[in-house]
């Protein structure tokens, strides 16, 4: 009798830490698929459909101009004020869309994870794909009123525009490593969806570059200087801005830091994660 020979073997993670990018490659089209999916559900039966994606930041900064900037008296001077905040906005979006919509991982495909095998994590990078995709639309809309503003004379340019993609894949690093660790958290908590709902608009407004400058949580919301030090996102909004609009500052040191603090997280999220992806089928 011939032997059989298996062309494919199913095995659990060796390590907690292991991240399969052979098998993750191999599962390349499914990644791509994910992405797809996204797209549609976000905007099925919807009637301006993609347009969404330039409506939401250009309504959102004008609300953000007029309140804050306007009335508040807390945008930057020397700096179109809208375009300052649209690139703060844009920003954020690209950063919480990640966050949130990466932790709930496992509770939004436990019907899917509980029929068939693939690697878990294909879920995660098709998010942050899809969420790259729309950050690249809305960026087409920020450097088209940049020009605009360039051609003016309004905004200048700094050599740290280069740390862009830099900056961009810390962004996605955090969101998705903060993400991941949420994602595993919440499938014996379920309340906690909500709380991070909040924290997350909290973390908006201590962000300093994305409402408020430094100098004005300095001034209006001392007790709250701290957190605004230790946020891993403080520099690298700083930095997109000191780029793009010569606004802000550029720290190196707070900026290294930052991304140590990213790979740390990422690499706590994914221990977490396939931690989690051994047995949440029996408590979620």
């Amino acid at each position: 009798m011939e032997k059989e020979h298996w062309t494919e073997t199913i095995t659990p993670n060796s390590g907690i830490f292991e991240l399969r990018l052979k098998e993750l490659w191999r599962y390349r089209d499914l990644i791509l698929l994910f992405v797809r999916r996204d797209f549609i559900a976000t905007y099925k039966q919807t009637i301006l459909g993609p347009l969404w994606f330039f409506i939401q930041p250009i309504f959102t900064t004008l609300v953000f101009t007029l309140v804050f900037g306007k009335i508040g008296k807390m945008g930057p001077e020397g700096v179109p004020v809208f375009l300052y905040y649209m690139s703060g906005i844009i920003l954020w979006t690209y950063f919480s869309d990640c966050f949130l919509k990466t932790s709930s991982t496992f509770i939004d495909n436990q019907n899917l994870f509980g029929k068939v095998y693939f690697p878990r994590l294909t879920v995660p990078l098709s998010i942050v794909i899809s969420n790259l995709i729309k950050f690249g639309i809305q960026m087409v809309l920020f450097l088209v009123l940049w020009i605009i503003q360039y051609s003016k004379g309004l905004v200048h340019i700094q050599i740290s525009i280069l740390l862009f993609p830099f900056l961009l894949i810390l962004m996605a690093v955090l969101g998705m490593g903060f993400g991941l660790i949420i994602s595993a958290l919440t499938t014996k908590y379920r309340d906690l969806r909500y709380l991070v709902q909040f924290g997350v608009q909290l973390l908006m407004y201590l962000t300093p570059g994305i409402i408020m400058r430094y100098e004005s949580i300095q001034r209006q919301f001392p007790k709250f200087v701290w957190i605004a030090d230790i946020n891993p996102l403080f520099p690298i909004v700083e930095s997109f801005k000191h780029g793009w609009l010569s606004a802000g500052t550029l720290q190196i040191i707070p900026l290294l830091l930052s991304a140590l603090a990213s790979v740390l997280i990422l690499l706590a999220g994914i221990a977490i994660f396939n931690r989690t992806e051994r047995s949440f089928m029996d408590t979620i």
